[in-house]
């Protein structure tokens, strides 16, 4: 691995309200096309510079022009329809709502770079090293594959599977040949694996969880097997759901640990460990000497601020499993995996991001 990040982030920030205001007009035909971009660009390069100013070892655009972290695999490939895949979601608000992913309905056909509004700017203006996000292949074949629907064109997941691994592969190989030297994978489905109350509902499906999750770490290793490592860094992020500061899986690494972690070929996991439903961090003795794990032990799901002490205390417990050379600090997850963002304000992001900086030089010089 080329760079180790100590002050990491999973990539999504809040959105300034007159982005979103020129979004809702561009919509509605009131706003051209570029003029949407230029004020995309005014706000990415705003916080490129609050981003260098707190000190974050690895810079993000925020995910400043997508509608979700996922919605650009909808906009740069042809197949996919209207419908929703429904999840429950819990927290502020929760109950049933549809993904913000869109199913397959057809055979999918990539028509453009899903980061090809994305990758120049952050080429010329970040000034640091800075990463990529990619929705991870695996995410679509729970999110986007609705019997009666996808399977005239999809009989199986796996068919569905292959077709959007190679989609992945070749941005992951685009973005690599434009120079981009971290990737990071999002994988929140990875979660329907150790919540075992999904998990009941997959056998219920006729699904096997144990054989899709193999299948999902194979598909996504596929994606990455021609990434030169040792100069690309790739991050696999495993999340339990984050809209509008709510989630919708619960439960422990250890139902997945087994698997994921030894089998799944990247050199940073990126971790949620902000809360009780995350469980705790004896799983991580399986994942292999020589990796990164990246502890989300600051949330973005609320406003309060965490205590540097007992994140100091948290990182020591979690070097009982990982050595502590092989160890990063983030908050949880982004700050706005949808375009409305969580429930906190853009003061409260940047102390917490703030407070993750401050922290690692503390714990790692």
């Amino acid at each position: 691995m080329a760079t180790r990040f100590r002050a990491e982030q999973v990539g999504s920030l809040l959105r300034p309200p007159e982005l979103l205001e020129a979004r809702s007009a561009w919509k509605a035909g009131q706003l051209p096309m570029e003029d949407l971009r230029a004020r995309e660009d005014q706000a990415i390069l705003a916080v490129l510079e609050k981003q260098r100013a707190i000190g974050i070892d690895i810079l993000s655009d925020g995910e400043l022009r997508r509608g979700s972290w996922l919605t650009d695999m909808a906009d740069a490939v042809e197949g996919f329809v209207s419908e929703k895949v429904t999840l429950e979601w819990k927290g502020p608000g929760g109950g049933e709502e549809g993904s913000t992913a869109q199913v397959a309905g057809a055979r999918l056909r990539k028509v453009r770079k899903l980061t090809t509004h994305e990758l120049p700017l952050l080429k010329q203006s970040a000034g640091g090293p800075f990463k990529i996000t990619l929705p991870a292949p695996s995410n679509f074949v729970l999110a986007s594959y609705k019997p009666g629907v996808t399977d005239p064109f999809y009989p199986t997941h796996a068919d569905l599977l292959r077709d959007l691994v190679d989609i992945i592969r070749d941005e992951v190989r685009w973005v690599v040949s434009e120079g981009a030297r971290y990737i990071q994978l999002d994988a929140p489905y990875y979660s329907h694996y150790l919540d075992l109350q999904q998990r009941d509902r997959m056998r219920a499906a006729g699904v096997n969880p144990v054989k899709e999750l193999v299948s999902a770490i194979a598909a996504d290793n596929a994606t990455l097997k021609e990434v030169p490592r040792g100069k690309v860094t790739v991050g696999m992020h495993v999340c339990r759901g984050n809209s509008r500061s709510r989630w919708y899986t619960e439960g422990g690494y250890e139902q997945i640990a087994e698997e994921l972690f030894p089998r799944l070929d990247v050199d940073v996991f990126l971790l949620e460990y902000d809360s009780d439903r995350a469980g705790g961090f004896e799983p991580l003795r399986l994942v292999p000497r020589g990796k990164m794990v990246v502890l989300g032990l600051v949330t973005t799901k609320e406003p309060k601020l965490e205590s540097q002490d007992e994140l100091r205390r948290r990182i020591d417990e979690a070097a009982r499993y990982v050595p502590l050379e092989n160890l990063a600090l983030s908050p949880q997850c982004g700050f706005a995996s949808v375009a409305a963002g969580n429930l906190l304000s853009t003061d409260d992001q940047w102390r917490k991001l703030e407070l993750v900086v401050e922290t690692a030089r503390k714990v790692w010089g």
